[in-house]
């Protein structure tokens, strides 16, 4: 099991402790009366992550108990795996407490901050990539601790790049254009983007004078992620390589490359 963080009583205040397993804390707790919605990680966009630090934004309403003052406690997302949030296979939280707003005498407005790194012994690996669940956890000063799962999903997805060049420019129309390109995309675990092969990819074309993409055909990546087609030139305009993502990398479209067809 894999634990990131989770909330504390440090020193008499309210922090965020590394690496301290939720059950440990479940186990012999008191649980505040606290509840959260309305949680959204990025905004509802799944967060992409390459292969330097990133951080995306998290905001959620808590709801608590008129008997328990808002300056008496700390919250903070969680992102985790496996069957329940306080026994999970993988988790992750935030190293500081959201900031709340008041909404009401019992319901607040909070943010905060999902930071990512990768490569090291408590970041991000490749396979982290994919779908998350997720969560909140709350702390008193008296070290009573809830928390609460099921709260939506979210995406962690390894970032992909994609080229393409186009030549000759110009060329005769009726003429040959050989397309070629690479896709590439964030390993985490060596902090490099690789190749990223076996992949299908959509060579598409676009008129001077549209604003609209065609795809002429698919082609697969090769185990170098290069890419490499021919199609024959009737007008001028603009090609480009587009792929649709899986579930651990998201889509990518190439900048089109203009061809002048004479």
């Amino acid at each position: 099991m894999r634990i990131r963080a989770t909330v504390a009583a440090v020193s008499g205040a309210l922090a965020l402790s590394a690496f301290v397993a939720p059950a440990a804390h479940a186990a012999g707790s008191t649980s505040l009366d606290v509840t959260f919605s309305n949680m959204k990680v990025n905004k509802g966009s799944s967060m992409v992550v390459g292969t330097a630090k990133t951080s995306f934004s998290v905001s959620y309403t808590v709801t608590h108990a008129a008997s328990l003052p808002a300056t008496d406690f700390a919250t903070g997302p969680v992102l985790y795996r496996g069957s329940s949030v306080t026994s999970p296979s993988d988790l992750f939280a935030t190293d500081d407490e959201g900031t709340c707003t008041a909404a009401s005498s019992t319901v607040l407005n909070c943010k905060a901050t999902l930071v990512f790194t990768v490569g090291g012994d408590w970041d991000l690996d490749n396979s982290e990539a994919g779908s998350w669940t997720l969560g909140g956890v709350a702390a008193d000063k008296d070290s009573n601790i809830k928390w609460v799962g099921g709260l939506g999903t979210t995406k962690i997805l390894r970032a992909a790049k994609l080229t393409v060049n186009a030549t000759p420019e110009p060329v005769k129309k009726g003429k040959t254009v050989t397309v070629t390109g690479s896709l590439t995309r964030a390993n985490w675990d060596t902090r490099k983007y690789g190749a990223y092969g076996s992949q299908s990819v959509k060579l598409q074309f676009r008129k001077k004078s549209s604003s609209t993409y065609t795809t002429l055909k698919t082609i697969k990546s090769s185990s170098t992620g290069a890419l490499k087609t021919t199609t024959t030139a009737t007008v001028d305009g603009y090609y480009r390589y587009s792929f649709a993502g899986t579930s651990t990398t998201p889509a990518v479209n190439a900048t089109g490359d203009y061809v002048d067809v004479q």
